[in-house]
């Protein structure tokens, strides 16, 4: 091979070291080959093996993961989402992933292309995409640079998916001083599609066109996988601004209506996204799965700019393009199709019979790897790290959170927490997002899980939400995983929804560091034996290590996308309180648990304690007993108890109450009011009913072995609890409102 060009000299381990690869794995690519590998070549290998493309740290972990059974059609990981049966030939595809360092680097633009990622996960299997949501992770707001990356990161999402045309309908912010320098932006996109109408990101046998579908390829996002993603942040973080992607959402909506009408049309034998790693990645992974290899000549890519090299083209994550292979006699047709939607397809290269990928530019060879070699599953490396406890465990569980609150007041405890930004209506995010578009939308922010009608299925509908307490993962990783899920599966639950599967994000630290991979191992297992109790097993998802900066790492985040199918959408359960009279209750497991506790944090400034406990059984037979009384007309609403405890989840019933005019009268005296009103234990629901029907809905609690606590009734216009609250309903929806906007409207005001 000639060394005449950059791209094609012979590397060396100092190259191999600075784009991320360690001694071994350079090694083990001149095994593969039976040379040193030349600059392209080696670049491909980079990305590729990266942590973000090929899970070489977390592989191991994530197949005890139950990934297959109930409902899915795919088992997890073969697709680019996870793709679950919901009747009627009709089947929901779902994903979620991280932009986390890109958002950190530029949040507009990774927030933006986050989104743009996720929903071409979706549309490029044959899904048309009907719901986006988004879970968030910043430092606390009296933070001048987390104020600055929270307003862009949130105007990157409502520009990007407004543009583009689908409905933000949920997610969840939360704000920690360990994600200050680190955010957390993770995306999740929801699309229907029939079940006999997917397409597979394979390149099917040889002999066939290997075609490229919409934008320009240019410099933006080189090495976004390998440099970027795969590493901490440091002083050179802010020059890796080239390595974030720059969206078009309007070119995105293009690309949506041409690729699922390409699929309509069966002249598609297989297509995937252009994300990380670009060409690379599709390339190699379409090859791989296809049992064939590649042949594709870069002069034929579209570039923004002559002068890139194959080396540039190649590691490109420039946004809004498809890789597709179409039969030859079909390119007719697929070029009707593009040029109705002003989009160009352009023939890069063939499938081939040898397994291998033939790289060219300007005539020369600038890379031929075996396919395989690249992919997970096949060469790329699969390891097992060390782990160990963490240090921190002893002293954290050692803690007294009761003694660290101290003798606060119940009605201080209310005032300070209701107005909480981790605990406040997050209405200034929400406003900035259209959740109407396309009429499917039931119900969104205010509920405990956003709720879509499928047109396509009459009465049918599902629900969706994204859920995790990170600083119950820290204090208890096992018990914080298995928290998780449970509490994304009773959101959905509450909303009269059955969860059928999971997709997850697995934010995490460095995972060299061993007590990051023990967090990481521990959170893994409960997740694992969360879903086999609840039946919902893993579509797959994404993991993203690596979220620390100098000064600290990132609680360990394992957000969980649920899933959960309505039959009848006359089943839908609001979270506020409905009609006067009904009887207020506590359906679940009394526990009066601080630790880990919003108010513990708010008072003391301190994550401390042990997780609160949960027992996944009981928790079972809450949400088996919950849907029972939901699908027999017994309950009118249910709130999960969860941040801010009973009496948070309270107020929230009475502000979002019909025509948010509705409150009650509470009596919940247990011997510490400060544990009992507070305290954030596990597989508790606050619900109303009508009082006719309490005979009929203890007997279902009775059938599961669920307590079933009266609290107090449903009255018009006030909220009042024991002796700690008394105000208006009015008055309390003004403060948990307004306490976000108050400030971040003054940042806004001031540039």
């Amino acid at each position: 091979m000639s060394n005449t060009s950059p791209d094609t000299r012979t590397t060396t381990l100092a190259d191999a070291l600075a784009l991320g690869l360690t001694e071994g794995e350079f090694n083990k690519i001149n095994e593969v080959l039976g040379r040193a590998p030349n600059y392209t070549e080696l670049g491909v290998y980079s990305v590729m093996w990266s942590e973000h493309c090929s899970y070489k740290n977390s592989i191991a972990q994530l197949k005890t993961l139950p990934r297959s059974g109930g409902r899915l059609l795919v088992e997890a990981g073969s697709e680019n989402a996870g793709l679950v049966d919901v009747g009627s030939g009709y089947a929901i595809a779902f994903k979620i992933e991280s932009h986390n360092h890109p958002s950190a680097v530029e949040p507009y633009q990774g927030a933006a292309t986050g989104v743009g990622g996720i929903l071409r996960d979706i549309f490029t299997m044959g899904a048309r995409p009907i719901a986006a949501l988004d879970s968030l992770r910043f430092g606390r707001l009296d933070g001048k640079r987390t104020r600055f990356l929270f307003e862009g990161v949130v105007r990157g999402i409502g520009d990007y998916g407004n543009s583009f045309g689908v409905p933000t309908v949920g997610g969840e912010v939360f704000f920690e001083n360990c994600y200050a320098d680190n955010p957390l932006v993770n995306a999740m996109a929801v699309g229907i599609v029939r079940a006999d109408a997917t397409v597979s990101a394979t390149s099917g046998p040889a002999g066939n066109a290997v075609m490229i579908l919409g934008s320009r390829t240019g410099r933006d996002g080189i090495h976004g996988a390998s440099l970027l993603a795969s590493r901490e942040f440091d002083e050179q973080t802010e020059n890796m601004r080239p390595t974030v992607q720059v969206g078009d959402p309007f070119g995105e909506k293009l690309l949506l209506e041409a690729s699922l009408e390409l699929i309509a049309s069966g002249v598609v034998i297989g297509m995937q996204d252009m994300g990380a790693a670009g060409i690379s990645c599709s390339t190699s992974e379409m090859s791989a799965k296809g049992g064939s290899g590649m042949r594709v000549d870069l002069d034929r890519v579209p570039l923004r700019e002559a002068d890139m090299s194959a080396y540039e083209i190649m590691l490109s994550e420039s946004q809004e393009r498809m890789l597709l292979v179409v039969a030859e006699e079909n390119i007719p047709v697929a070029q009707a199709i593009c040029e109705k939607w002003d989009l160009p397809l352009t023939r890069i290269g063939d499938t081939t019979a040898d397994g291998m990928l033939e790289i060219y530019r300007h005539g020369e060879r600038v890379a031929h790897l075996p396919a395989e070699s690249l992919v997970l599953g096949g060469g790329a490396p699969v390891y097992e790290r060390e782990w160990r406890k963490a240090s921190y465990i002893p002293e954290v569980r050692a803690a007294n959170p009761r003694a660290m609150i101290g003798d606060v007041s119940p009605a201080d405890a209310f005032t300070m927490l209701l107005a909480a930004p981790n605990i406040a209506s997050k209405r200034w995010v929400y406003e900035q997002y259209d959740s109407m578009v396309r009429t499917n939308t039931v119900q969104s922010f205010k509920a405990d899980s956003a709720v879509m009608r499928l047109k396509e299925i009459p009465g049918r509908g599902i629900a969706v939400a994204t859920d995790c307490n990170s600083r119950y993962v820290y204090l208890n990783p096992y018990v914080g995983g298995m928290s998780a899920v449970a509490e994304a599966a009773r959101n959905v639950v509450c909303s009269g929804a059955l969860p059928v599967a999971i997709t997850n994000c697995l934010n995490f630290g460095n995972p060299y560091n061993p007590e990051v991979y023990w967090q990481f191992r521990e959170a893994i297992r409960g997740i694992g034996d969360a879903c086999r109790a609840l039946d919902t097993p893993v579509t797959g998802g994404n993991v993203s290590f690596h979220n620390e900066s100098q000064q600290n790492a990132v609680f360990p985040t394992p957000v969980i996308g649920m899933l959960g199918i309505i039959d009848d959408i006359a089943h839908l359960t609001p979270s506020g309180f409905q009609q006067e009279g009904d009887v207020v209750a506590l359906l679940g497991f009394e526990g009066f648990e601080l630790g880990g506790s919003e108010l513990l944090s708010l008072v003391s400034g301190q994550v401390a304690g042990d997780a609160p406990a949960l027992n996944i059984v009981r928790e079972a037979s809450l949400q088996k007993c919950l849907l029972e009384a939901i699908r027999s007309g017994l309950i009118r609403s249910a709130h999960d108890c969860s941040e801010g405890g009973i009496a948070i989840a309270l107020a929230e019933c009475a502000i979002n109450s019909r025509e948010g005019a509705l409150g009650a009268e509470v009596y919940y005296e247990r011997q510490d009011e400060i544990s009992a009103l507070f305290g954030e234990s596990q597989s508790r629901v606050v619900i109303s009913f009508d009082p006719a029907g309490e005979p009929a809905l203890a007997a279902v609690a009775g059938k599961h072995g669920v307590p079933l606590v009266a609290l107090g009734i449903v009255k018009p216009d006030v909220l009042r609890i024991n002796n700690a609250v008394d105000a208006s309903v009015a008055s309390l929806a003004e403060r948990y409102s307004t306490a976000i906007e108050r400030i971040m409207e003054p940042e806004m005001s001031a540039e």
